[in-house]
C-alpha cells in the first residue's frame, strides 16, 4: 500500500474503525457497561475533534459525528422500562447519524466524503490530483458529492422512522428480529442508491478527467518533439 493510500485511509481508521472497535473491546472484552464503553470509546474522536479546532481552526466532521453518536448512545442507555420504548430507542442512533450527515451537507462539508473518497482515488496521486481539479472546477462533481451524503442521511432517517413505527404497531417479538432486517435492508439500499446517484457518476468523471489529463500530456510531448525537430531543421538549414 502506498503512502498516499495509507494517508487517505487514516481518517476512516482513526475516526470510525478505532472507536467502534474499542467500544466492543471495552464492552465485550473488558466487561464494561454500555455507557462506560461508549464513554471510553469516545476519547480518541473527541481528542481529534479538539485538535483539529486548535490546530487547523476547522472541525473534524467525521470524528465529531462519532462523538455525537456516542453521547446520544450514552443518554439513550439510561432509557429503561417499556419494551416498546426500548425497541424504539435502538433507532435513535440512526436518526442522530442521519441528521448529522444532512447538517454536514448544509454546512458545505459532506461528512460521508471521508468514507467514499479513498475508494475512488485508490491512493493514486493522479487520481488525487484529478479529484482536486474536479472539486475545484466542476459544479456537477460537487453536486454528486453532496447527493452521496444526502442519500445516506435520508436512508438512515427513514430506517429510524420505520423502526419506530414498527416498535409501536407490531408485536414486540416480531420487532426483535425485524429491527435487524430493517437495518440490513437500509444499509443495502444506501449503498445501492448512493452508488448510483453519487459515487458512480463521480467515478466516471474521475476517469474522464484522468483520460483528459493523459491526452493533454501526450499532446504536450508531441509538441515538444515537433519543436525540437523544427529547431534541428532550422540549425541544419543555417549550416
Amino acid at each position: 500500500m502506498t503512502k498516499t493510500k495509507k494517508d487517505a485511509l487514516v481518517p476512516l481508521i482513526m475516526d470510525v474503525a478505532v472507536p467502534v472497535g474499542s467500544y466492543y473491546l471495552f464492552r465485550d472484552g473488558f466487561g464494561m457497561s454500555t455507557v462506560a464503553a461508549l464513554g471510553w470509546s469516545s476519547v480518541l474522536p473527541a481528542v481529534r475533534t479538539g485538535w483539529s479546532v486548535v490546530k487547523d481552526r476547522t472541525v473534524n466532521g467525521l470524528a465529531a459525528l462519532i462523538v455525537f453518536v456516542n453521547v446520544t448512545g450514552v443518554l439513550l442507555g439510561f432509557v429503561a422500562g417499556d419494551p416498546r420504548l426500548m425497541l424504539a430507542k435502538d433507532s435513535g442512533v440512526s436518526s442522530v447519524v442521519g441528521i448529522g450527515i444532512l447538517v454536514s451537507v448544509a454546512m458545505g462539508r459532506p461528512v460521508m466524503t471521508a468514507g467514499m473518497k479513498p475508494w475512488l482515488v485508490k491512493g493514486d496521486e493522479r487520481r488525487e490530483a484529478a479529484w482536486a481539479r474536479l472539486l475545484d472546477g466542476s459544479a456537477a462533481f460537487r453536486r454528486f458529492e453532496r447527493v452521496f451524503s444526502v442519500v445516506w442521511g435520508v436512508v438512515l432517517l427513514g430506517e429510524c422512522a420505520v423502526r419506530v413505527v414498527g416498535a409501536y404497531t407490531l408485536p414486540v417479538d416480531t420487532m426483535v428480529w425485524l429491527g435487524t432486517v430493517i437495518m440490513v435492508v437500509a444499509m443495502a439500499l444506501g449503498f445501492l442508491v448512493s452508488g448510483a446517484l453519487g459515487a458512480g457518476p463521480m467515478a466516471a468523471m474521475l476517469e474522464a478527467e484522468l483520460k483528459c489529463g493523459d491526452q493533454e500530456r501526450e499532446r504536450g510531448q508531441v509538441h515538444g518533439r515537433w519543436g525540437a525537430g523544427s529547431v534541428a531543421v532550422g540549425v541544419a538549414g543555417a549550416e
